[in-house]
């Protein structure tokens, strides 16, 4: 097991806090969010009465909708846990041997909800705090994959289907100590750039005001993907043809590649996607599947914010392995039990 304990920047400020900066221009994103959708709409008011344009607007809003509400209930759940939880208390639960250390890293996934933008910050300070990095990467992984705000968000979208929600849990949850027992054999610690050290809450700034400070954050951000997630599901229902879904719905491995590369592309936060994933209807559920556990653990945000946290050399090979341990642990899991 390599030795990461040297991987610690000396600079007090850390990379979570200067991650969970709020942007000084939120006000100009707010404005943006309401005001992109509603230039699209006007500039296609000319053809509102079509039906093709009825139905961007129907699924756009629909998805938008839907998932606002945990979106917000997600974003605020990970700003407490960042502002009120004790800082060591991973470190003190988490087992001395590696090996066991992931799957009790793991399973906390499904205890303690955060979003995806979030757990690439606090990954990197658990590996700071002197967490195995294997066990700081099975968390990373499965904790905005596998928490009760995302599979009560599963359960709604799919609803009279408890099934999804089970195989959503177990693909997800097998995939990050999958991936993190292979970091245990395989990673190297030259892969990871200097960590910086977590020093807990800044001087000046009362837990509350963190809070505020995380929450804003992430809901800016995460809700920034949201639009333009929906604004993509929309336009991928209506503008994509038939018979170039029929080609991928109709071949189980085919649909099921097809639906994982566009959860990269897309970057829902995990909050949403189920709803995405719900609206896919043409597709069997091994791929709707694939969507739902590729997309909060690689995504084009996540690969930037892993480069930036960990380094590219880390991002790339740990993306690239996520996503075919990913989809093999979906197919497997949508075929044996949907």
């Amino acid at each position: 097991m390599q030795k990461t304990g040297a991987l610690v920047a000396d600079d007090p400020v850390t990379a979570a806090d200067e991650g969970r900066e709020p942007p000084r221009h939120w006000p100009l994103l707010l404005v943006g969010a309401a005001v992109v959708p509603g230039t699209v709409l006007f500039l296609l008011g000319r053809w509102g009465d079509a039906p093709a344009v009825q139905a961007w607007r129907t699924v756009c809003l629909a998805v938008t909708v839907q998932a606002l509400p945990f979106l917000l209930l997600g974003t605020a759940l990970s700003g407490a846990i960042n502002a009120f939880v004790p800082e060591g208390v991973f470190h003190r639960i988490l087992p001395r041997r590696p090996v066991l250390a992931v799957p009790v890293a793991g399973v906390a996934g499904v205890v303690l909800p955060g979003c995806e933008c979030a757990s690439v910050p606090v990954a990197g300070s658990l590996i700071g705090r002197g967490v195995p990095p294997a066990a700081a990467f099975a968390f990373l992984l499965s904790a905005p994959a596998v928490n009760p705000v995302v599979l009560t968000a599963t359960a709604i979208a799919f609803p009279g289907d408890p099934a999804m929600v089970l195989a959503r849990l177990l693909a997800s949850l097998a995939t990050a100590l999958v991936m993190g027992w292979l970091w245990l054999r395989f990673g190297r610690a030259e892969w990871l750039k200097p960590v910086v050290r977590h020093t807990g809450h800044r001087p000046g700034h009362s837990r509350l005001d963190e809070f505020r400070r995380g929450f804003q954050h992430d809901f800016l951000h995460a809700g920034g993907f949201l639009v333009l997630g929906a604004i993509a599901a929309a336009t991928f229902n209506v503008a994509v043809p038939r018979s170039v879904l029929d080609t991928f719905a109709g071949a189980p491995w085919l649909s099921v590649l097809f639906l994982a590369g566009l959860a990269v592309l897309l970057a829902v936060c995990s909050e949403a996607d189920a709803f995405l994933a719900a609206s896919l209807t043409g597709f069997p559920p091994a791929a709707r599947l694939a969507f739902m556990v590729v997309g909060p653990m690689v995504d084009l945000k996540l690969i930037a914010l892993q480069a930036g946290t960990f380094g590219r050399a880390f991002a790339v090979r740990f993306s690239a392995a996520t996503v075919v341990v990913a989809v093999a642990c979906s197919a497997l899991t949508g075929w044996g039990l949907l």
